[in-house]
């Protein structure tokens, strides 16, 4: 994309599920000056859904609609809005799973997709969408990642956490303790390690790179298990005869010591971020050939359109994607 070195990026916003909150905090978020003062926003939704959430919201607002981001303006108080018309508003229940809604989603997701790899937009930050509306709707895929790495034909994208300058990675992620225990081997970690310090370049990050410990103590030179001794140092040793600037397996990490830090297992690195701050710990999504960033939370159908929906997360995952995309390269 030709701009000028000044200009904020543009990042594409996939509106969610309709039946969710993904309208509300796009429009809350898109009207808050954190966002409006570092990116310039293009969202693929649907009108209607998009004007009655400005009304729950309770906001002042205009909705300007365009054929592609070029045409987007930079003005206070505009929703500038790719209208792909597919939903009867007569029709959405506001709460509930629907096909018409997972179809819905999916489609955003695709046109952002597509605007990303033609280099249209900078990145995409998306909004939750709902499991079991895109399972109504036949969508084969179980969620973004999945959906993003099959519009890209990217083989494994790779999950980073960020919240105030901490980056974590997942060795694994949604599988069963048990198994997650089994699949930390030295070469899976030392792929990992690879593939995590291309991520962080892919971003402009140069730095450190720590590797959590497993069990407690790092199990304390086998005391408490063996596999720091086993799998994860020798993984760690190997990295670095291969030049990477990595350690561990450590403990704790957020004392800035550590440009990121590659967690074990799922609950290892959602607890430790999101028990520091939840509403600002965001998901990067990296090696593909576009920046995707996202709110961690879901469709919050109890909620939906109340217009009583926190848009703090949807905030910082804009702003990341603005912070970041100057910086990105394709992987």
């Amino acid at each position: 994309m030709e701009k000028n070195v000044m200009e904020k990026p543009l990042i594409g916003v996939p509106m969610g599920d309709p039946a969710g909150v993904g309208a509300e905090i796009t429009v809350k978020s898109l009207l808050d000056k954190k966002v409006t003062d570092v990116a310039r926003v293009i969202v693929v939704g649907d009108k209607g859904t998009m004007e009655q959430a400005i009304g729950v919201c309770g906001v002042e607002a205009r909705i300007h609609t365009v054929e592609d981001p070029a045409a987007a303006v930079d003005e206070s108080g505009v929703i500038n809005l790719i209208d792909l018309k597919n939903v009867d508003m007569a029709k959405l229940k506001m709460g509930e799973v629907q096909a018409m809604c997972g179809q819905a989603a999916f489609d955003y997701i695709k046109k952002c997709v597509e605007l990303a790899m033609a280099h249209k937009i900078d990145a995409i930050a998306t909004t939750p969408i709902n499991k079991e509306s895109l399972r109504a709707a036949k969508i084969n895929y179980i969620g973004h990642t999945e959906i993003l790495g099959g519009l890209s034909n990217s083989r494994d994208p790779l999950t980073m956490f960020e919240v105030d300058e901490m980056r974590v990675f997942f060795l694994t992620r949604h599988m069963s303790l048990r198994d997650a225990c089994d699949a930390i081997t030295k070469e899976r970690v030392l792929e990992y390690i690879r593939r995590c310090t291309k991520a962080l370049k892919q971003l402009g990050v140069e730095g450190k790179m720590a590797v959590a410990g497993l069990n407690p103590h790092s199990g304390e030179h086998g005391l408490f298990g063996w596999e720091e001794v086993k799998e994860i140092a020798p993984a760690v040793e190997e990295a670095q005869r291969e030049g990477y600037d990595v350690v561990g397996p450590i403990g704790p990490a957020l004392q800035g010591r550590y440009q990121a830090v590659l967690s074990l297992y799922h609950d290892q690195g959602h607890i430790a971020t999101k028990t520091y701050d939840f509403e600002r710990t965001i998901a990067v999504t990296l090696d593909m050939p576009f920046l995707r960033t996202s709110v961690d939370h879901g469709t919050a159908f109890d909620i939906a359109g109340k217009g009583i929906v926190s848009a703090v997360s949807m905030v910082e995952a804009i702003r990341l994607a603005a912070k970041y995309a100057p910086n990105f390269k394709q992987g």
